[in-house]
């Protein structure tokens, strides 16, 4: 609920997840600064896979309702896919008093005009842009789009300034550039898609950047909302295995906070 979010105490030079279902998450910081990143709370993208013969109807809960969502610091997306940009999620954040900023690449900031969202509450990003809100950096990356119809994807390094950064890839497929244009900042934590059936990423990618970033910790995300896109998320374990960092897998559970580097029991 929102007001876990607001609860919630993050250690200093740590950041605390809550996954939102999808490529959806929340992201906290030790100063209590809140980013949510390609919130998809509601089920509007059904009627577009029925359209094209495709089953996406929501096959889990959202685990915040779009208004709890309006006391957050920044609203950030990746992309302008339905389920990245959903214009529900974005509706009842805004009936609830929501007024971003929104952070978003050039089609997506197009498309939240569109959605009559004001200009002045956009923020237009692009990979090697930063972004600072509080004591957190959330710098765009590169990546590489499923489509002609979006060719500006981005995904975000969110970083608490000090400590620890989290690279989440947005939908992205595998290139070498990846790692080449990431690994300079050393994230500790990768969020990879792992949804090969619509040009991302498959496990097999998502651990070779893994093993190519070299980092900590290995979340596996956008592969549970949709009958027709999804797998076994033990696939990205199994293949960071046999890059021979199996014990760098993390698994997260809808809702729940983890916060890295983990506390200590």
């Amino acid at each position: 609920s929102a007001d876990q979010l607001r609860a919630h105490r993050v250690p200093p030079g740590s950041l605390t997840l809550w996954w939102l279902g999808q490529a959806g998450f929340v992201v906290k910081s030790p100063a209590g600064r809140l980013v949510v990143i390609d919130p998809y709370l509601s089920n509007s993208a059904k009627a577009i896979g029925d359209q094209h013969g495709l089953n996406l109807d929501r096959l889990v809960p959202p685990p915040l309702s779009p208004p709890e969502l309006a006391g957050v610091d920044l609203y950030a997306m990746t992309h302008s896919h339905g389920d990245h940009l959903d214009p529900e999620t974005l509706a009842g954040y805004r009936a609830a008093g929501g007024r971003g900023p929104f952070l978003a690449p050039a089609e997506t900031a197009e498309k939240l005009q569109q959605l009559d969202v004001p200009p002045e509450q956009i923020l237009m990003t692009w990979p090697n842009n930063v972004c600072t809100v509080g004591d957190l950096e959330i710098r765009a990356t590169f990546a590489i789009p499923f489509s002609g119809d979006d060719l500006t994807h981005v995904g975000y390094l969110v970083r608490v300034v000090g400590g620890c950064g989290v690279y989440f890839t947005g939908d992205t497929a595998y290139h070498e550039l990846l790692a080449i244009a990431v690994g300079p900042h050393k994230p500790e934590v990768l969020v990879a898609v792992i949804n090969p059936a619509f040009r991302n990423m498959g496990p097999i990618e998502a651990a070779r950047l893994a093993r190519e970033l070299n980092v900590q910790v290995a979340i596996p995300c956008h592969y549970d909302m949709f009958p027709d896109n999804s797998l076994p998320p033990q696939l990205l374990r199994t293949n960071l295995v046999v890059e021979g960092i199996g014990d760098r897998y993390r698994q997260l559970e809808h809702g729940q906070p983890f916060t890295f580097p983990e506390s200590m029991p």
